[in-house]
């Protein structure tokens, strides 16, 4: 009888490779815990040294070092580099925590960040300050990125909304508390509609007051009818509805200073005016004018906005503004308003004056991020905000009638506010095809 024995071992070992192979393209997290993380693990821990000196991070020692190492330990001196304190794997990467040696500064690792990602072989390599003299190395093993998915534990809470992946591994996350305006910028087919729905998907199971502003007559906005305070579908009504907001924002301050307060969040609950989140669509609608008569409207109603963004933060109102280009050449006031939007996420873009009136000013280094995205990665952006800090990000591919399903299920949370009553959407049934009828044959 022939030996089966061989035949069963090839077997296994073929199976064992093509699983994990598998797994490399489909489970890319089950792969990396099983051979990425130990294979990076390993050539960290052999190549640290001489990459980071390669890499020109390492700095000479001090006198007594270099005395016990010349004359006690009778070994070369060598410059020193980062000492590693703590070296930890993750599903979707590794976190090492580098002591850093006088001279040495976070910025001269960020700055070879690169070359590190290519010498640990991992996908990308993130820096960021933990307390004085400490770094956290954050590596990708792999392009967390390609197939987004959400973790299951990122439900909407306060005024905090998950929108998003970064690229290690990390939830994004919109928090009106921390960063109360926002401006996302992006090309047609970019992926900004997508992040808009997941905004206004996790907004609606909240208790806020959603506020529409989407002078395309409402084609991108109108679909959420069941879950807005109020919507403006044209600038003219657009200009009503923000001095209406401006006139709340007075009323609210009065408010604050009634009971001696400096913020909506000390106020007692049972007087505290509910939050709103005003979502302005393609913001370039409101600073185009046809005509030369248009253009006190229009400066007024800039102005007003202006004013919301200055200081609407402290009694809830916050904005957050989208459109494809945003910077002085559409008119007056758009710079001024630009700087209030702390939070900024910006897509794929056509120019690079476009990712730089994004992110230019506040985190410079990401500019060059933004024009890398390719076309066919849609949802794909790099988030930054006023700490000089910037991630690239990804938001999960979402229908526009799940957004607005889950808009018809909260339709409850909408809160009732009477000064908003004008501008109240209506909300029309949606309209279903008629059914194709066949008619009989006529016979004779």
């Amino acid at each position: 009888m022939t030996d089966v024995t061989p035949w069963l071992e090839l077997g296994t070992a073929a199976a064992g490779v093509g699983g994990l192979g598998y797994a490399k393209v489909r489970a890319p997290r089950v792969y990396w815990s099983l051979v990425g993380l130990p294979v990076t693990w390993g050539r960290f821990t052999w190549t640290y040294g001489s990459t980071m000196e390669v890499c020109g991070l390492t700095v000479q020692p001090s006198r007594l070092r270099a005395f016990m190492a010349r004359n006690l330990a009778h070994a070369e001196v060598r410059p020193v580099p980062p000492k590693v304190r703590r070296v930890r794997g993750t599903s979707t990467g590794l976190l090492v925590t580098l002591r850093l040696p006088a001279g040495l500064e976070p910025a001269d690792i960020s700055a070879s960040s690169e070359r590190l990602r290519h010498a640990f072989g991992v996908q990308s390599v993130t820096v960021s300050e933990t307390k004085p003299g400490y770094v956290e190395l954050r590596m990708t093993g792999y392009d967390v990125l390609n197939r987004v998915r959400m973790p299951r534990t990122a439900k909407p809470r306060d005024l905090v909304v998950p929108v998003a992946l970064r690229e290690d591994g990390s939830v994004y996350e919109r928090d009106y508390r921390k960063v109360p305006h926002g401006l996302i910028l992006g090309a047609n087919q970019s992926g900004k509609s997508m992040l808009q729905r997941n905004l206004i998907k996790g907004l609606a199971q909240l208790p806020v007051g959603l506020v529409g502003i989407d002078c395309k007559r409402g084609v991108e906005q109108s679909r959420y009818a069941s879950r807005l305070s109020a919507l403006a579908t044209d600038p003219q009504s657009a200009g009503l509805l923000v001095d209406t907001l401006v006139r709340e924002m007075e009323e609210r301050f009065d408010l604050l200073a009634l009971h001696g307060a400096s913020d909506l969040w000390d106020l007692p609950e049972d007087v505290r005016p509910v939050p709103l989140v005003v979502l302005i669509d393609e913001i370039a609608e409101l600073f185009l004018v046809t005509s030369k008569k248009d253009e006190p409207a229009r400066d007024h109603t800039v102005m007003q906005l202006v004013r919301l963004g200055q200081m609407a933060r402290a009694i809830g109102i916050y904005l957050e503004v989208c459109g494809q280009r945003f910077g002085s050449d559409l008119g007056r006031g758009a710079t001024a308003l630009r700087a209030q939007l702390t939070g900024r996420v910006v897509h794929r873009v056509n120019d690079k004056q476009t990712a730089e009136m994004g992110l230019g000013d506040i985190a410079p280094d990401a500019v060059s991020a933004v024009t890398a995205i390719r076309a066919d990665r849609p949802g794909v952006a790099v988030a930054g905000d006023t700490s000089g800090g910037w991630s690239r990000i990804r938001t999960p591919e979402i229908a526009p009638d799940e957004a607005a399903a889950v808009c018809r299920e909260h339709a409850d949370l909408t809160p009732d506010l009477p000064f908003l009553d004008p501008f109240r959407p209506v909300r029309r049934a949606p309209v279903k095809a008629p059914a194709l009828v066949i008619p009989e044959p006529v016979t004779d």
